[in-house]
């Protein structure tokens, strides 16, 4: 049984803050989330790269939607990012989320963000937890 309901994918399409930074929602299936930006001039920072809030924010996003497929509403508990290297000024950014562990309460998931050439711009991992009466325990 899946967990992914068509509610689910509309609302994660649908979020405000995503739109306004154009993400889109490439794939989702149980513990995986794949998600993409076109990087507009707006997205630079006051240098005229890409800004790294872009870079957290896509990485933030895919994290998001790959957890809230694991039968139950989490939100996250804890993010980390590693920046390797600085996000291209044009293209495409593309991040995707994995479930490392997935209890009841508590999912670590493991996120990347590339470029569109597949060359890795951050590596994170997010600690996501199960909001109360939420635990698929009581769905």
């Amino acid at each position: 049984m899946t967990n992914i309901t068509p509610e689910l994918r509309a609302s994660l399409e649908n979020a405000p803050y995503p739109n306004l930074l154009g993400f889109r929602l490439l794939e989702l299936t149980e513990g995986y989330a794949k998600v993409a930006v076109t990087i507009r001039p707006e997205h630079a920072s006051f240098l005229g790269a890409t800004d790294g809030s872009l870079v957290m924010s896509l990485a933030d996003y895919a994290f998001a939607s790959s957890t809230n497929t694991l039968g139950a509403t989490r939100v996250a508990l804890q993010e980390n990012i590693h920046f390797v290297a600085t996000a291209p000024s044009k293209g495409e950014l593309i991040a995707e989320a994995r479930a490392v562990h997935v209890g009841k309460i508590i999912a670590v998931m493991d996120m990347s963000v590339t470029d569109d050439t597949g060359r890795i711009i951050a590596k994170a991992t997010g600690t996501a937890i199960t909001r109360p009466n939420q635990s698929s325990a009581t769905k």
